[in-house]
């Protein structure tokens, strides 16, 4: 029996949140040594270790995860436009002013606003077929009811 959407397989089991037990464990241990392991960290940092250096920078200056990308997207009004986009995304990459990274970014955002159009595209051809299909089933009552008016016989 497949498990319903949004609901825990085992809804007695661990509340979101809770904390590892080594984690606590670990915490409780470094209770009180945090200013100590810190300086002894900074110290072997200045000393030249490597380790000891990327973790002290680590905390300093984290790696950015998304920041904003200084690239100016062409408009987006229409699927050509969406060609535009992608040949400037391409050409920037092989320039280096976008990472192959910041491309993909970028390239998932045009690829959606083309997607966006299609469903546009194919909703207003779906409205346009409604339409005539129902002014086709009136202007063929239409002419039933005029043709039995008049005695036409079929």
């Amino acid at each position: 029996m497949p498990f319903e959407k949004g609901q825990s397989g085992n809804p007695l089991g661990r509340p979101p949140g809770a904390r590892n037990k080594a984690t606590m464990i670990a915490e409780s241990l470094l209770q009180g040594e945090t200013e100590t392991i810190t300086r002894l960290a900074i110290e072997r940092a200045k000393a030249g270790d490597m380790a000891a250096l990327r973790m002290c920078l680590d905390r300093v200056a984290p790696p950015l995860r998304h920041r904003a990308i200084a690239f100016e997207l062409p408009p987006l009004a229409s699927a050509a436009d969406a060609v535009t986009a992608l040949a400037a995304i391409t050409a920037a990459v092989a320039e280096g002013e976008l990472t192959p990274a910041e491309a993909g970014e970028l390239v998932k955002l045009v690829d959606t606003f083309a997607r966006v159009l299609d469903l546009v595209a194919f909703e207003q051809r779906i409205v346009r077929l409604e339409r005539h299909v129902r002014t086709s089933a009136a202007g063929n009552r239409g002419n039933m009811e005029h043709q039995g008016q008049h005695g036409v016989e079929t």
